[in-house]
Order: structure tokens, then sequence, then C-alpha cells
């Protein structure tokens, strides 16, 4: 969705003047804006409507706003696909393009949320600045125009950046970090609309190329009286379109873990079966065969990402069903994408289930039986007996607990797409020094998914603490990344599956609250490394390496990236077999001894691979 607007619009400021001979300071900056925008005064609310180009479709968005404290909600719709947005004074909220409405308070939400209707009301016009701490930082010349730089903080909020035109005194651009992404917001083409000169056209730009450009044209303005703000807050209809089959109360179905990812066998709009991912971190994605084998006629194109530092675009594709064993997503909108190459898991992966199904039904994945149950959210009946109770907010659409580390709080999202125990965001390695708390680890890769490959510190990390739970004996990455989702500094840590697996996990996504009942015995594999060094992909006839960490067995061995390994064991490695690999590399014990054949270029050797501990 779109940024929203800094609408040029507020209630009258005693004292506000027009004058060029101001000195440049903060007030006689957003005194002269003040002058040069106009008043509205009388009226208490307002309707901005745009033709909207973004994401490679064009329709309408229509943003409604209080004028006295900023609160507003934001509706968006073009080829059918539909999202909103909004803020009562209180929470935060969105509505994603399947029609769910989910309150967002974690990571920076609530501060970008109050920073959107801190401009919406223009309260840096009043008196005390609305409580925000502005700064006059200069003026600067940008493309032979001379700008007045301010710095804005609101209280509650975050920084953002604002850029004055010195001659006009209109709003020409504000900048603000938001997620891991730096919005820029531009205004431009002002003209008088009902008294107030207002900018007609605004552009967001994320940072990640074109395809994250999008453009607002103002096509109508409109005025009106006070609402309450019960006006601007979330809907409370609870979400549709998923069912169980027979009207029961629960379905269940198994699943393969593979490289601690949850796999599932799905059929789509009646076709299959195909494999699909349960991605509590992701959206509905359909591969390129499901497109084509269901002649799928995706729209638009928007930017997507994950903890890699690239990123990647994808289309809208409209979908009659997905079902999986007896539970049924119907008549919704996903994402038409590539999921995964085959060689990075070693199997085929033709699809994603995440949030949208999740926030319908309350989901229940136990790892020791290798079963993933959905029941209707209104015959569910919480209690003791399904573990520990552990309270989240939503950051966009991952649940959000409170935890800690080396005895420092930490945000950590649920993300069962992760491969990995826990990943600790780059910012908080950074602010915290942790790579100075530990004195082994490891540099190597330790993921491969939207974005590119993810690179970690690893650690051995005694415990951490996942709400009111202890988990102890944790391999831990402190994150390298200067970008994706894992650079975010918004919150301080990812919780993937290769964690989550000590446990019978239930999310209540309807109640914000996730169970954690603990298996026995626990897997072998938890609070392992890989103990080779190297990260495989399956390609080019065997196990390509992609990546040796340096100073690890795979080094010693002499092993490099590009060489391939055709056989393990004396047995020819089969692309299906990489999960088993990667598993064994990381749970046999150090000093075992692995008998590798290795196609370097055109020549074929053996080599003896000694596993050792990294961490």
């Amino acid at each position: 969705m779109r940024g929203f607007l800094a609408a040029a619009l507020g209630l009258a400021a005693a004292g506000a003047a027009h004058s060029q001979e101001a000195p440049p300071t903060a007030a006689a900056v957003l005194a002269a804006n003040h002058a040069a925008v106009g008043d509205a005064s009388g009226v208490g609310a307002a309707q901005f409507d745009y033709l909207h180009n973004g994401a490679g479709l064009t329709g309408p968005l229509v943003d409604r706003f209080d004028l006295a404290t900023g609160a507003f909600a934001e509706t968006q719709d073009a080829a059918g696909v539909r999202n909103a947005g909004g803020y009562d004074g209180k929470t935060p909220w969105q509505m994603d393009v399947s029609g769910a409405y989910t309150a967002q308070q974690g990571g920076d939400r609530i501060a970008v949320a109050i920073n959107a209707a801190y401009r919406f009301a223009n309260l840096w016009w009043r008196a005390g600045r609305g409580g925000a701490s502005i700064v006059y930082a200069g003026r600067e010349t940008k493309d032979g125009q001379a700008l007045d730089h301010l710095t804005v903080t609101p209280r509650g909020g975050k920084r953002f950046d604002a850029w004055f035109d010195a001659q006009t005194h209109l709003l020409i651009k504000v900048t603000e970090d938001r997620q891991f992404f730096h919005d820029t917001e531009t205004y431009a083409d002002y003209r008088r609309e009902g008294g107030l000169t207002l900018p007609h056209k605004v552009i967001s730009d994320i940072g990640v190329g074109p395809g994250g450009i999008e453009t607002s044209v103002l096509q109508h303005v409109a005025f009106g009286p006070v609402k309450p703000l019960s006006a601007y807050a979330m809907p409370s209809a609870p979400p549709t379109g998923a069912s169980i089959a027979g009207s029961a109360a629960s379905a269940t179905a198994p699943f393969r873990l593979l490289n601690n990812h949850i796999y599932v066998q799905a059929s789509v709009n009646g076709k299959g079966p195909y494999t699909f991912i349960v991605d509590t971190g992701g959206h509905t994605l359909l591969s390129p065969r499901i497109v084509s084998d269901l002649g799928l006629k995706p729209v638009g194109e928007v930017v997507t990402n994950g903890a890699g530092e690239g990123h990647s675009t994808s289309g809208f594709v409209h979908f009659d069903e997905i079902a999986i064993g007896g539970v049924r997503l119907k008549d919704e909108m996903g994402f038409a994408t590539q999921i995964y190459d085959k060689s990075i898991e070693g199997i085929a992966v033709d699809g994603m289930v995440g949030f949208e199904l999740i926030r319908r039904m309350v989901t229940t994945i136990d790892y020791g039986r290798r079963t993933i149950t959905f029941a209707d959210p209104r015959r569910f009946k919480p209690g003791p007996a399904l573990g520990v109770a552990v309270p989240f907010v939503f950051y966009d659409h991952l649940p959000n607990v409170k935890g800690s580390m080396q005895g420092l709080p930490a945000r950590l999202d649920i993300d069962t797409g992760s491969r990995s125990e826990v990943d600790f965001t780059s910012p908080f390695v950074r602010a915290n020094d942790l790579h100075s708390r530990f004195a082994k680890g490891a540099s190597a890769v330790t993921g491969w998914g939207v974005g590119g490959p993810a690179r970690d510190y690893m650690v051995h990390l005694p415990s951490m603490m996942l709400g009111p739970v202890k988990v102890e004996d944790i391999a831990a990455g402190l994150s390298e990344a200067r970008g994706g989702s894992i650079s975010d500094p918004n919150y301080e840590g990812n919780v993937g599956s290769a964690l989550l697996k000590r446990f019978v996990v239930i999310f209540d996504y309807a109640h914000q609250v996730m169970y954690l009942k603990r298996i026995s015995p626990e897997p072998e594999d938890v609070g392992t490394f890989d103990r080779s060094g190297l990260w495989i992909n399956a390609k080019d006839g065997g196990y390509t390496v992609t990546d040796v960490a340096q100073g690890s067995a795979g080094a010693e061995a002499g092993i490099a990236v590009g060489d391939v390994i055709t056989a393990i064991d004396g047995r020819a490695v089969v692309d299906e077999g990489l999960a088993d690999a990667r598993k064994r590399f990381r749970s046999d014990p150090s000093g075992t001894r692995v008998a590798l054949t290795i196609r370097r270029g055109g020549e074929t050797r053996p080599v003896t691979l000694t596993l050792r501990d990294q961490i």
C-alpha cells in the first residue's frame, strides 16, 4: 500500500504569517508554510480522492481523515485488488488483499501511524508543535531549488525529515524509515482547492527501483463535519473465505519436514496434488506451474522481499479454492511468483500458504507427529492442556512476541518459513556488540529464499526466552545483513522451525495467542549447526557448493565454491536427498568422517570431510 499522504491541511494557528524574510528557524519555516497553504477552519473532516498507480495497477485511492487529530482511513481498489488501512488514534490496522482486518501493534507500526496522523492534521502548525521535537537542519539546494530542511519527531512517533521550498514555502519532500525501507514522498503540482493550496501529485519511492514507485494524482477534495474517531477504527467483522469440509470442527493433514520447512499436499481449483510450504511469515503464493496449469491470469507487479538482501516481483492472481486435506481457502487473491528454485530445497515447491489461511483457522503444528490441524476458531476451546500461552502482536503479517537473550529484551517474529532456530537482526547485533559476547562462532550462509542467500555469524546461545518459555541450547545467528527483512531495526530476532520443532505449536491469530507444548524427546538435531562449513544446493548433477565457511571442515578438506558433490559415502546423490544431507552434516557428531566424491571442472576426485563443530 502506498504510504499515507502528508496532506496539507490543518486548523488555524495563532500568529501564522507569510514572510520570505523570516530567519531560517523551524518556527519561521512552519509559519510560512501555514500561510502559504491556508486554513480549513470550521470543518472537522476531509476526504481526498486520488487516481493511484502502483504495483502495475491503476485505480482509486481514498484518504479520509480527522483534521483535529489526524486519525485516518485509507482504501485502495484496482483490478479487483483491494486493501486498506487506518488509525483511530489508538490502534493502527490494515486489510490485506484477502480481506482480513488485522491490528498492527508490532515493530514500527504504531510510530509510523502516529507520524502519518501528525502530518494529516498538520500538528506542526499548532502551539507546542503537537508535542513533537522539531529541529531546523539547514538550507539545502537541490536541482537549483533552495529548500529548508526540518527533522521532526512526533511524541510516540519516529523521526521523519521534511523539506520546504524556500521561495513558495510549500512542502516538497518527506523521507521516513518504514520497516527496512527508506521511503521518500515528493509533492508537486500545487493548486488551489476550496481556498487551500494542495499538491495534486504525490510520488512514493521505497528505494527498490521502478517497481517500488507509486504515483497518486488528486481528483477531488471534500470537507465535512467532524466524525467520531470510531469512523477510522478497524472494522470488527471476522475474515471469511475458509471452511472445513462437512462443517467439521477441525481437519488434520500430514506434512513432511524437509530443511526444517513444513510441506503439505494441496489442490488448487480442483487440480493437483501440488507441494505447498506452510509459512507463518508468508502469504498465499502460486508458482508459474500452477498459474500455467490452471490458466490463471496474474495482474500487476508487486515488489517482494525476504531475509536476503535482494528482492523480486510477483503479480496478483485470483484463485477459486486451495484445499489441504479437509480445509478450504476460497475465492481470494494470492501472488503469482516463483516460490523456490528446485535447487534450493531439492524438491519442486509449487505454492505457499501462510497468513491468509492461519488468520482464518486456529492452526496446530505437531512437529513430533508431523501433522497440521486447522480448526474452526468459533469452536476452538483454549485451556492449559494446549501448552504455555504466549501472547503476541502483529507486525505486518507476522506474530511478534516479547522475549529476551543474554539479558537483552527482544521482540521476536515467529516464522515457520525460516529453517533456522533464531536469527538476530543486524541492527540489534551491532547496537549490542553481540559478536564480542561469544568466544566462538562462524560466518556462514544459513538460508536461501526471496532475495537470495542469508548470511549469519553463528554462535551457541545457552538459552533465551520466548515469552514466558525458556528455550536452552540454541544455534543462533547474528545477522550480517545490509538489506532485507533481517536488517529491520524495528524488531530484534526471527524464530524459525528449527527451534519451534521442539514443541507442538498452536496459532490462534484471532486472539493473538500462540501455545507451546514441549515434545519429548526433542528432535536429535536441535541446538546443532552445520559441521561441514558448506552450503549446498541441488543442481548441476549433484550438490553444488555455493559457500564454504572460512576455517571450516570443508575449507580444510580443500572444497571450493563451484565444486559439485556427486556421491556421499559411495552413494550417488539425488535432488530429493538434499534435506537428508544437510541434516546429516549438522547431526553427525564432530569427528565423523564423510567420504565425498567431488567433481571440479572435468575431473572427479575423492575427498574425506571430517565434520567439526563451528560453534
